[in-house]
Formats: C-alpha cells, sequence, structure tokens
C-alpha cells in the first residue's frame, strides 16, 4: 500500500529511463494499488512494463464490497495479479480456498496469476516447511492451468526483515515446489527481502526464474539496479 497516482508518476519518470540497456526477453511487471492501475496503464503503453494488480476477486459482479473483478482489471490493460501474498493471508483472511478461487478467476478472465506460498518462522524452526509448501500447492493449485501461471515463493519470515532467505536454501525450496507441479517450465519467483545487492547472487540460482520484489521496488534507482541484474 504505497504511492498516490501522483507518486506513482514520478516514479515511473525516474525508472522507465533506466530500462534502455534492459534485454528485451526480460519481464518486468509493476504490481501496484487498484487506484494506480488506471495512470499506469496509459503511460506503460510501448514500454517493456506490464501492469499487475494486487488481487482479485472470484465472481465477475456481485455483492462484494471493496472487491475487484478480473474484468475490472483486464479493461484498463492489466495482465497480471498477485494472488494469495502473505500479507492476505496474514491479515485479512485469505486461506487455500479462497487462492484456488482467486487464481481460477484470473485465468478465466485473461489474467496471468503470480501464486505465493511460502512459511513463517514458526514453521520453518518446527522443520515445516517443506509440508506446509506442498499442502499449499496441493489446494491452491486444484483445476488451475499450470501453462498460465507464475509462482513466487515467499519465506514470510524473511519479508521486510532484512534476514534474506541464503540463495541456496531459497535455490532447494524452489527446486521442491517445481517438482510438484505438472509443467515444470511454471516461472518460478524468490521474494523475500530482495535487494540490488543480493539479486545477482539470487538469479545465478539455477531453480530461481524471478524475484517478487516489495520495499526495494519503492526506489525507482534501487529497483532497476533490480531489474538490471548482472
Amino acid at each position: 500500500m504505497f504511492k498516490t497516482q501522483a507518486e506513482s508518476q514520478e516514479f515511473l519518470q525516474g525508472f522507465l529511463p533506466t530500462l534502455q540497456e534492459t534485454p528485451q526477453e526480460r519481464e518486468v511487471v509493476l504490481c501496484v494499488p487498484f487506484t494506480d492501475l488506471s495512470a499506469l496503464s496509459m503511460n506503460l503503453h510501448g514500454s517493456l512494463v506490464q501492469l499487475g494488480a494486487q488481487n482479485v476477486h472470484w465472481e465477475e459482479s456481485g455483492a462484494y464490497t471493496g472487491e475487484i473483478s478480473g474484468p475490472m482489471l483486464t479493461e484498463i490493460g492489466v495482465r497480471y495479479v498477485i494472488v494469495g501474498h502473505s500479507e492476505r493471508r496474514q491479515y485479512f483472511g485469505e486461506t487455500d480456498t479462497t487462492v484456488n478461487l482467486r487464481l481460477k478467476a484470473a485465468q478465466k478472465y485473461g489474467l496471468t496469476p503470480i501464486l505465493c506460498v511460502g512459511e513463517t518462522k514458526e514453521q520453518r524452526d518446527a522443520g515445516e516447511t517443506e509440508s506446509l509448501i506442498s499442502t499449499q500447492l496441493e489446494k491452491d493449485l486444484v483445476d488451475v492451468d499450470q501453462t498460465n501461471l507464475v509462482i513466487a515463493y515467499e519465506p514470510i519470515w524473511a519479508i521486510g526483515t532484512g534476514d534474506t532467505c541464503e540463495t541456496k536454501e531459497a535455490n532447494r525450496v524452489i527446486g521442491l515446489i517445481r517438482s510438484q507441479l505438472t509443467n515444470p517450465n511454471v516461472p518460478i519467483q524468490y521474494g523475500g527481502s530482495v535487494k540490488p545487492n543480493n539479486i545477482d547472487e539470487i538469479m545465478a540460482q539455477p531453480e530461481i526464474d524471478g524475484a517478487l520484489v516489495g520495499g526495494a521496488s519503492l526506489e525507482a534507482a534501487g529497483f532497476a539496479r533490480i531489474v538490471n541484474y548482472q
């Protein structure tokens, strides 16, 4: 929950010029608050950057005050949507059942969902990482098309804490996630205190296809360094 429309425009002015050297095959997606989507959609046209939302409801319309539907997003040029982020699960009662409904709705209405899975500090300390993620995937991916999907592994204990998951450990868990999929080519990202000073090491890992960036995406120059990882 960052950036007014004016602030998001200011961010773009600093960010877009940094993409001139970015390889064309590298996908860049900005997942912004709902109020910023229209303004960014107009300004991103023709650029390397795709537009993403931070959530989507499972119905096309209805009595769901405060929710946003797939057609409302695609109408303004949104291509991606985050589903099941740990903060939605932690603070807003998101369950594997509702995550599954949102994933299927996203795909039905032409969006590519970015599914977030990951464990808390307590779960990791209790040795439950593998079983928890396995259960999340099993429940979340029922009847989901794995040819139109991105998965992000976000160890919750590493988000915004500065406590990054060791890159080899992140690579190991992402390998486990991949082994459970029917489509091994699903792009799998790492998210959790991704920063300009650790992105090169993260992206050097063979199983990691990308990064889901939180706080480090708020400042144009720093985010550009992440996008232009070496």
